[in-house]
């Protein structure tokens, strides 16, 4: 007998990627619980930089707008170098585009991040259980039951451990997490005031190995000290005081929190095993350098939560396995990126300052992953598995597409007169994400399921040029592109995303499946 499931998925951990992961089970009607070993949520500022790709997903999920009044942008460094001040643009400040709306790190402190999604959470409904750990974990074929600190024995269909790099869920996995933490590398990270600092620069004394970045919409900045090999830390609130006054004769003062960082590079051999699945830190840790480890983990969990939900809708269980295919390659390279940030920065050089596009994720992609052959038809300017880029475009509501994408369904755009005339002949099942469907055309006016590209430019940024069927997937990516044979070639390809597509449904005739 199949024993029953208290809640569908169990989360360890309400960092950001805990509750990114949470927040997207819960809107798609799932029953979570998210347990946190620590007795209340993290107050430090750690990780507070908020890529342009995790700004997108911040957007979906409703809270953008949250983000952009807490954050800020990022200050212009200024080298302290003796008596000199020189000013230094760390990263190159874009512009807006159509298909590229927040193009700029925003500067966020994680605690404010982590707060955030917290309401988020309590508004759909759920609160982070604080001071409650995973103890252990036994799976079987059809669960997975947890033990937890209190006592509690709680069965769920999935386990994510998304509780940081000591993951008590990685550890129970067996998996090897392959790197290295060098113990000779310590600095020191503060979140202080300082009398007499300037608010308008990121200081940087490189001869002492210091910096300080101030954090917006307070008095607070974020420092950080690199000691010398062999140093021990002393985090005693008056020492650092000291220390900070010898190494740029400021004063620093009100330390709300302090921590030591030492370089742990580190990726897990696998994301999955069975019911359980890692994302974040557990999965991946970082050096802080060109602010990755956050933003990566966020999207693991924008990547896994739409696979879970499909496959408890009865989707085939091979669309979790390509959580794992999809997003290990990208953590592998994400840490070769902030590891060689880093090795610039601990060789003085002015490279390991310098941010480009590379950091802001936007041109990540699973093109060659197992929802996205290499081979499969593409457009002039996007192939399966990218980044669906936003454009123009006239519909009830809106003047934008990713205003259209905001929630947890697929979105599927008709390109021309014969894809539009397909729409109502294509299945989708009525079980898990909902399938919502637009016919794009010329010329002006707002009418329901359809979206008009008066401009065109919705045309040129997705490449298209006559006939085509484009099949968004909830976390923004392009699912499908298809060019001919319209109804063979959707069910083909709803294959991988759901059940069944002909079982218990129908035809659907409007061309605006809600």
């Amino acid at each position: 007998m199949t024993e029953p499931h208290d809640i569908d998925v169990l989360v360890a951990g309400a960092g950001p990627t805990g509750s990114t992961v949470a927040a997207d089970l819960l809107r798609r009607g799932l029953r979570v619980r998210v347990v946190n070993k620590a007795p209340h949520a993290f107050e430090g500022s750690r990780a507070k930089g908020i890529q342009p790709r995790t700004q997108e997903v911040l957007e979906d999920f409703g809270v953008l707008h949250e983000a952009h009044a807490e954050g800020g942008p990022y200050p212009l460094a200024g080298l302290h170098l003796g008596p000199v001040t020189v000013p230094w643009k760390m990263q190159q400040r874009n512009k807006p585009t159509p298909d590229v709306p927040y193009p700029n790190i925003l500067l966020l402190p994680q605690h404010r991040t982590d707060a955030i999604l917290h309401r988020l959470l309590e508004r759909l409904g759920l609160t982070v259980e604080y001071g409650v750990a995973l103890e252990g974990f036994e799976q079987d074929t059809d669960g997975v039951t947890a033990t937890l600190s209190t006592g509690e024995r709680v069965r769920s269909k999935y386990l994510v451990g998304a509780d940081g790099g000591a993951s008590a869920v990685r550890e129970a996995t067996g998996f090897g997490f392959v790197g290295e933490t060098d113990d000779s590398d310590k600095t020191l990270i503060i979140d202080c005031s300082i009398d007499g600092l300037s608010r308008d620069r990121w200081h940087i004394w490189p001869r002492a190995s210091a910096g300080a970045c101030p954090l917006p919409h307070s008095e607070q900045f974020q420092v950080m000290i690199r000691l010398k090999s062999g140093d021990t830390p002393n985090l005693d609130h008056a020492a650092l005081a000291e220390q900070f006054h010898t190494l740029t004769g400021l004063k620093l003062r009100d330390i709300t929190w302090v921590s030591v960082f030492r370089p742990n590079v580190r990726l897990v051999e696998h994301y999955r095993q069975g019911r359980v699945f890692l994302a974040g830190d557990a999965a991946h840790v970082h050096t802080p350098a060109g602010a990755q480890g956050l933003n990566t983990g966020v999207q693991d969990a924008y990547n896994l939560g739409w696979k879970l939900g499909q496959v408890i809708a009865g989707a085939p269980d091979s669309l979790l396995d390509s959580y794992e295919a999809e997003r290990l390659p990208i953590a592998a390279g994400v840490l070769g990126k902030s590891s060689a940030l880093y090795q610039n920065l601990s060789k003085h050089r002015v490279a390991g300052l310098k941010r480009g596009d590379e950091e802001r994720q936007l041109g990540l992609t699973y093109h060659g992953g197992p929802l996205a052959p290499a081979d499969a038809p593409a457009t002039k300017t996007l192939h399966v598995g990218d980044r669906a880029p936003d454009a123009p475009c006239t519909a009830p509501g809106t003047s934008r597409l990713f205003d259209v994408f905001q929630g947890p369904h697929f979105t599927l755009l008709a390109f021309g007169p014969k894809a539009t005339a397909a729409l109502p002949d294509l299945t989708w099942p009525t079980e898990g994400a909902e399938l919502h469907r637009y016919a794009v055309r010329t010329g002006s006016g707002i009418e329901s399921g359809y979206l008009a590209d008066a401009t065109g430019q919705l045309a040129d940024i997705y490449g298209v040029e006559g006939d085509a069927l484009i099949l968004i997937r909830p976390d923004g990516y392009i699912g499908s592109v298809i060019t001919t044979e319209w109804v063979a070639s959707f069910a083909d390809s709803a294959k991988a995303f759901t059940l069944d597509a002909g079982a218990g449904t129908g035809r659907h005739r409007n061309p605006q499946t809600r």
